[in-house]
This record gives structure tokens, C-alpha cells and sequence, in this order.
């Protein structure tokens, strides 16, 4: 199916690259609700909506973690958090995403160990069986 060109749907690439005055993370203090802030991501979805919730909810000083796509077409996600007071929500985001880029480094290292010994072990039956 081809879209039209007068189409109001976003092209792919737009869905992905930041524009030139963009930025991919903004905070904005909750003036509301003390030790809260809602964080703006450019250009993310679910995947690591989600991901950020659930890491952020496992850390003792985060009392509330949430997240919402404000519109399908377009996307960007907004991710609250607040926090005990103990630390700043900025802080326990960003340790959120290092804890999320340890794990998923140690995922990668265990998935490509895990990978070459099968394939050794799939060569020694291939050379057993010739």
C-alpha cells in the first residue's frame, strides 16, 4: 500500500532523527508536587518508555514512576517521576539508564558467549556425523 505524498503520516526517517533545534531529553519541574519532574523524550516510544518506568520503580527512593505517549502519530513520550527527596528525579533517571546500559551490555555478552558455543557444538555433531 502506498501512502500519498499529501499524506498528514510522518516519513520513517523523521520518526528516529532529531531536527536541528531538538533536543532528545527536556525537564520540566513539577511546581506541583515536590521531588517530582516530567522528563520529555524525542523521538522514543514504548520500548523505552517502559523500560525506564520499570527500572526506575525497583529504585528504593522513586515513589512514583509513570509514563504516556501524548499522541500515536507522533513519537515522543512523557516520563514523570518523583522521587523521596532524598535524591532529584534527574538523578535517579540517569542512574536508571546506567543500571539499563549495564544490563543490557551484560544481555549482549551473555546472548553472543551463549551464540558461539552452539555453533561450536553444532560443528562438532556436523563434523561427527560426516
Amino acid at each position: 500500500m502506498r501512502i500519498p505524498a499529501e499524506s498528514n503520516v510522518p516519513t520513517r526517517f523523521e520518526l528516529f532523527l532529531l531536527g536541528d533545534d531538538e533536543k532528545k531529553v527536556t525537564e520540566v519541574p513539577d511546581t506541583r508536587i515536590a521531588s517530582s519532574s516530567l522528563f520529555t523524550f524525542n523521538k522514543e516510544d514504548h520500548t523505552l518508555g517502559n523500560l525506564l518506568r520499570s527500572r526506575l520503580l525497583q529504585s528504593s527512593h522513586v515513589t512514583f514512576a509513570g509514563y504516556r505517549i501524548p499522541h500515536p502519530l507522533f513519537s515522543k513520550f512523557e516520563l514523570r517521576v518523583q522521587t523521596d527527596g532524598e535524591i532529584t528525579p534527574r538523578a535517579a533517571l540517569v542512574t536508571a539508564c546506567r543500571d539499563l546500559v549495564n544490563d543490557l551490555g551484560t544481555l549482549s555478552r551473555e546472548f553472543t558467549k551463549e551464540w558461539e558455543l552452539r555453533k561450536m557444538a553444532g560443528e562438532g555433531t556436523n563434523a561427527v556425523e560426516k
